[in-house]
């Protein structure tokens, strides 16, 4: 997390919240999966005149300008008129980091609502991201399944699938602290409080990683924020949510089933 919220819309929030942290479709998202790194998209779409597909976003230059079209799949909390859009097309996710917005901007944006994005493609700790946007509403309407990416976790193909709606199953909840044995701390150095950032670890295949409940994402009155709190040291887990990077893999996580 970059920044710390200072102000809230709190109606227009409320959707914003349900939007990313609310009941979505589970499903594999892609023909042929466990083959994920080989599978195509199940639809082809059609690009707007001047518009990248995602293999053409993919291959550009860091710092060059890039113009997409996407589909909401969750906001992140309006903060002094700015806002992150978590979004996917039928080829691969998309993060738009700080765009400038009104209220009224700000309301539209609603899942699976459709947007044309000119910006330009950076990269911040790992993770690509658009910055400076400037987004144009279409027709159209699209909501992703939950990719199940779990077999990849720990793997260098993992980040072909940066930014998507994932699914990992399994997994094994671990210390968050090792001195303390908490199982989550508050931001990531464990200097928060109730409201902030929850970081949590689990493991797999003999690996821990650490995953992220991004408050701007998912408020402290939330069922996944909760959820977290309650999780136990060895609890089973199914977790979704979308594939955030900072220096490695850092989901930012939406929904926890305790198995």
């Amino acid at each position: 997390m970059k920044k710390t919220v200072t102000g809230w819309f709190i109606g227009i929030l409320i959707a914003a919240m349900l939007s990313g942290c609310g009941a979505r479709e589970s499903g594999q998202g892609a023909e042929g999966v466990p083959g994920l790194a080989a599978s195509q998209p199940a639809v082809q779409e059609q690009k707007g005149e001047g518009v990248m597909t995602y293999a053409e976003y993919v291959a550009a230059e860091e710092e060059t300008p890039v113009v997409v079209e996407t589909y909401v799949q969750a906001v992140q909390s309006l903060w002094e008129g700015m806002v992150s859009i978590y979004s996917e097309d039928y080829e691969g996710g998309y993060f738009i980091y700080d765009m400038y917005c009104s209220e009224e901007e700000y309301a539209r944006l609603i899942p699976g609502q459709k947007i044309k994005v000119s910006g330009t493609k950076s990269k911040w700790s790992g993770e690509i991201e658009i910055i400076d946007a400037v987004i144009e509403f279409e027709e159209g309407s699209y909501i992703a399944p939950a990719l199940d990416v779990t077999q990849l976790l720990g793997k260098e193909e993992l980040i072909q699938y940066q930014n998507r709606f994932v699914r990992f199953e399994d997994l094994t909840v671990e210390a968050a602290d090792r001195e303390t044995g908490a199982v989550f701390m508050y931001k990531w150095d464990g200097s928060g409080k109730e409201g902030d950032d929850l970081y949590f670890n689990v493991s797999k295949g003999g690996q821990t990683f650490t995953f992220t409940v991004e408050s701007d994402l998912c408020s402290a009155d939330t069922e996944v924020y909760q959820a977290v709190k309650n999780l136990k040291i060895g609890d089973k887990v199914d977790l979704e949510g979308f594939l955030y990077w900072y220096d490695g893999v850092n989901p930012h996580v939406t929904s926890v089933t305790v198995r």
